[in-house]
C-alpha cells in the first residue's frame, strides 16, 4: 500500500509539473500585445475556435452584436506547433487583417541560445509589419538574415509565414487577400 501511495504521489507530481510546463510559455494576459497587433481594435474576443485565435473588433460587441471582425491574432505555437528553433518552439503573436496583411509580429517568449541576436532584437519583427501572407518569406531576400542562427531564423520565419497562411486559409476569403 506504501508503494502504491508513493506512486501516485509521483504520477501527479509528474502531471502538475508537465502542466506547469506546458503553461510556462503561454501568455495569460497578451492585452498590450493585442493593442500592439490593433491599435485600433475597440475590443478583442477570448482565444477560441480552430485554429485558436483572437478576434480584434472595431466596434464593441458587447453593445453591437453586429461587431465587424477586423482581424485575427494567434500563437504560432497554436497555429504550427511543430515548428521548433535550435531549442524550443519560439513563441510569437501575430496580427493580420483582413487583406492578408500582417499587422505586426510579438516575439513574447523564446529560449533560444543565439537569440539575442537573432530573432529578439526588434529589428527582426519588424520587418513581418505589411507584409502578404501570398509573399515568399525566403531568409537572405525577403527577411533579413543572421547567418550564425541560422535554425533558429528558419524556424521563426517559417513559424511565422506557415501560420499566417493556415489563418489566411481558415478565415479569410482568397479574392481579398493582397498579393
Amino acid at each position: 500500500m506504501k508503494h502504491v501511495s508513493l506512486i501516485v504521489v509521483l504520477v501527479m507530481a509528474a502531471v502538475s509539473v508537465g502542466w506547469a510546463a506546458d503553461r510556462i510559455f503561454t501568455n495569460p494576459k497578451p492585452d498590450a500585445h493585442l493593442k500592439k497587433l490593433f491599435p485600433n481594435a475597440v475590443a478583442f474576443s477570448p482565444l477560441q475556435g480552430t485554429p485558436l485565435h483572437f478576434k480584434a473588433y472595431g466596434v464593441d460587441p458587447k453593445t453591437n452584436p453586429n461587431a465587424p471582425v477586423i482581424g485575427y491574432a494567434f500563437w504560432t505555437t497554436d497555429v504550427t506547433p511543430e515548428e521548433r528553433g535550435y531549442h524550443a518552439p519560439i513563441h510569437f503573436l501575430v496580427g493580420l487583417d483582413l487583406a492578408g496583411i500582417i499587422t505586426g509580429v510579438v516575439l513574447d517568449y523564446d529560449s533560444e541560445p543565439y537569440g539575442y541576436f537573432s530573432i529578439q532584437p526588434p529589428e527582426f519583427v519588424a520587418q513581418f509589419k505589411g507584409k502578404s501572407v501570398r509573399a515568399p518569406f525566403r531568409l537572405g531576400q525577403d527577411v533579413d538574415a543572421v547567418s550564425r542562427a541560422t535554425i533558429t531564423m528558419s524556424s521563426a520565419v517559417r513559424a511565422i509565414r506557415d501560420s499566417s497562411r493556415g489563418m489566411a486559409k481558415a478565415f479569410l476569403n482568397p479574392a481579398s487577400v493582397k498579393p
